[in-house]
């Protein structure tokens, strides 16, 4: 029981983020919004290759997303980033593959 407990207070953030997305209509202030977010949480945890994991996790879901959409297999009302997804949406993942990365670490020990 005490892995679910840290578990899921790791991902509170990604879950605070998720709760944003209908309150905030402007892109560009929830992605503002998600950065300070992202900057609190790990202020108040760091792990090792969280900024790594974060990095690739942001980079990795751009190009993922701007595929999908080329395809079709996705489509955003709100593209502010690149004309097909919203600015937010990558950061957003970004932190999500940290809240996985440590699940994962929690889970194997």
């Amino acid at each position: 029981m005490k892995k679910a407990t840290v578990i899921f207070i790791n991902a509170i953030p990604v879950l605070f983020m998720i709760g944003l997305i209908p309150l905030i209509a402007n892109d560009y202030i929830l992605a503002f919004v998600y950065m300070i977010i992202i900057i609190i949480a790990l202020a108040v945890k760091k792990e090792k290759n969280d900024l790594v994991v974060l990095t690739f996790g942001l980079f990795a879901m751009i190009i993922s997303e701007y595929f999908f959409v080329g395809t079709g297999v996705e489509t955003f009302k709100r593209n502010s980033l690149l004309g097909v997804m919203p600015i937010w949406l990558p950061l957003l993942w970004g932190y999500g593959f940290v809240a996985i990365k440590r699940a994962v670490e929690i889970l194997s020990h």
